[in-house]
Formats: structure tokens, C-alpha cells, sequence
């Protein structure tokens, strides 16, 4: 089968490899359809991010069931299915209560394990999440990335009549905010630097849609002053000055999911954290996207809008093809953040 592996820091390559085989009597084999980059692993590419090399990524990826263990009573050659990268212990403490994204004894398909951006993987019965039969099977690759916006949504108890405000309109936030949308938010703000995916969320129907390299924070508040109130601030773009921003433009007991994951320190003014105070914000920490009962809420939800076609996934896609294709479009990121969604499409 065709892998494509990453050696070492910028070395991305395509080989052949043989095809995995089932060890354990949970084990399934999945014949990959669509297999997506996260930005999370572009670090892992770049910049020694990998817990080893060679390394297979690969998180977000759909496909069909080829065969499985004895133990596997509820799937069928044939089924579609997407991954649930995270594999929890389900036995510790933070399990036990539902809290899988909290796990200290996790494992994950494509970062601590070989990944789907191949023509085959074998993962656990846990890592994959049935698909609809009427959901496309390119769509299945979208629902990891979809439910990372939908567990902020549940930890804020929904986004239903909130104003929602998406800092960052990469990948994330714009599901994010189509989500919002679709889930009764009473408007949807989107706010970038890049002027390309500022017009692409207005044409995906933001509300408004704001450029914070040309507006300063308080210019951001005050065109958002109808809507400060009853506030839902979530935070994609993970950089100190996101963080500070979400902080500066928010209105009075407005709610601030973080989900973005720094890279860098982050350094807040006293005034700035004086806001936080004098608001009387909620901070809400956002950490992957899993509840109980396994793998959550956030999958269902991600299925069901996906099905009834609720959710716009080709204007996100700036690339999709074979190994090859999809090995060049990562190398030539060179490090720098996607532009749009990087897709391997296999047969």
C-alpha cells in the first residue's frame, strides 16, 4: 500500500509499505477514502513534533471496513466510518466521570500511532465512529474537525440565541461558525487578518465579518455593541495576541472558549486581565472533543448536519489528491499555517 511518511523535520515522502494487519481481537482494518491535514500536524512535520520518525499522520480520516477481530459485534465489511483519534483508558478517574478528553493515559491514531494518510489502517474498535449511509463518504473526514468547535459549544451549554464571535476563520472556525449557525446562534461574527477568508465567511453567512489587522480592539467592540451581550467569544486561532483580542473585544458576562493551542507565551497587560475581572467573564478551557457517552454528544450532532447537508465543506478545501499530490501540497507549506483544508482523496 502507499504511505506517506515523514522521516524527519520537512522530509515528506510516499512509499510502499506492507498493508497492517489485525493483532487484537478488537483491531479493524479500514481501506482509507479521505484522509485530511490538521494544523496540528504541521508542527509534527516542521518542527520535531512527532513523537517518532517515520511517522504516518493522520487523524481525520474516513473510510470502509475491511475485516476486524472476534470481539467486534457491531460493524460489517463494507460499513463506512470515520476515526475517533483518541483512545482513553476509560478507566481512570477523569474516565470514569465522562471526561475523556482529560485522560492522562490516552492514545492516539496518527500522532502516537500511525495515522490514516495511507491506503489502510488498523485501529480499535473505539477509534471509529459509524457513518450515516446517506452521508458521502468525503464528508466522514470532516466530522473530527467539526466537533472540536462543538465541544466548546457544549461546554458553554450550547450557542443557542448567543451571539457568537469566532476569532481565527481557518479551518476550525469557519465549522465553528457554520455550526453556530445552524445550532440557532443569534448572530455570528468572524474575525481574521487574511481578507480571503473574511469574504469567505460572509459568503458562508457571518453576520459580520472583521478584519483585526486593520481595526483595534475597541473599534472591534463597538461595532459588535448590539450584539454585547448574551456572548459566546470562541478563541481558533491559538497566538497570544487572539487570546488578549478575544479578551479586549468581549461584552459585559460574555463567555470565552479557549480552543486554540499556543505555541507561544502568552503575556497579558494588567489592564487586559483587568477586564476579565471588571466583565465578570467566564474562561472556558476547550480540549478536544469527546463526552459520554463515548465518543459524545459532538459526533452526533457533527453527523447529523452533516447529513442534512447543513454544513458548506468544499469552499474550506484548498487542495485534495493521490499521495503524491497531497505529499507535494504538504512539503511546500514549508511550515507556514494552511490556507484551506490539505485532502488525500484515495479510491
Amino acid at each position: 500500500m502507499k504511505s506517506v511518511v515523514i522521516y524527519a523535520e520537512g522530509d515528506v515522502c510516499v512509499e510502499e509499505r506492507p498493508v497492517p494487519q489485525l493483532k487484537s481481537e478488537d483491531d479493524v482494518l479500514v481501506k482509507i477514502a479521505s484522509s485530511g491535514l490538521c494544523g496540528s500536524d504541521i508542527p509534527r512535520v516542521f518542527s520535531h513534533g512527532a513523537h517518532y520518525y517515520p511517522i504516518t499522520l493522520g487523524h481525520e480520516f474516513s473510510g470502509y471496513v475491511e475485516s476486524y477481530g472476534p470481539e467486534v459485534k457491531d460493524l460489517q465489511p463494507g460499513d463506512a466510518v470515520a476515526c475517533v483519534p483518541l483512545l482513553p483508558c476509560f478507566d481512570c478517574p477523569q474516565c470514569k466521570r465522562g471526561f475523556f478528553s482529560l485522560c492522562k493515559q490516552y492514545q492516539f491514531v496518527g500522532s502516537r500511532s500511525e495515522g490514516g494518510h495511507a491506503d489502510y489502517i488498523v485501529v480499535k474498535r473505539a477509534n471509529l465512529y459509524r457513518l450515516p449511509s446517506d452521508m458521502p463518504i468525503d464528508d466522514g473526514a470532516f466530522i473530527e474537525p467539526i466537533t472540536v468547535g462543538l465541544h466548546a459549544f457544549a461546554l458553554a451549554q450550547g450557542c443557542e440565541n448567543k451571539n457568537v464571535v469566532i476569532v481565527g476563520a481557518g479551518t476550525i472556525g469557519l465549522l465553528a461558525m457554520q455550526c453556530a449557525k445552524a445550532l440557532g446562534a443569534k448572530s455570528i461574527t468572524a474575525i481574521d487578518i487574511n481578507p480571503e477568508k473574511l469574504e469567505l465567511a460572509r459568503k458562508l453567512e457571518a453576520t459580520h465579518a472583521l478584519n483585526s489587522r486593520e481595526m483595534k480592539a475597541e473599534e472591534i467592540q463597538a461595532a459588535l455593541s448590539e450584539y454585547r451581550f448574551d456572548q459566546l467569544i470562541v478563541e481558533t486561532a491559538g497566538t497570544p495576541q487572539t487570546v488578549s483580542l478575544s479578551i479586549e473585544i468581549a461584552g459585559p458576562r460574555a463567555q470565552v472558549a479557549l480552543v486554540g493551542t499556543l505555541h507561544k507565551d502568552l503575556q497579558i497587560t494588567s489592564a487586559v486581565f483587568g477586564q476579565i475581572l471588571r466583565k465578570e467573564l467566564t474562561l472556558l478551557g476547550s480540549w478536544m472533543n469527546y463526552s459520554s457517552p463515548w465518543p459524545g454528544v459532538e459526533w452526533e450532532t457533527a453527523a447529523k448536519l452533516l447529513t442534512e447537508k447543513r454544513l458548506q465543506l468544499a469552499p474550506l478545501i484548498a487542495h485534495q489528491g493521490n499521495a503524491e499530490s497531497f505529499a507535494a501540497a504538504v512539503k511546500a507549506l514549508d511550515g507556514a499555517p494552511m490556507q484551506g483544508k490539505i485532502l488525500l482523496k484515495l479510491s
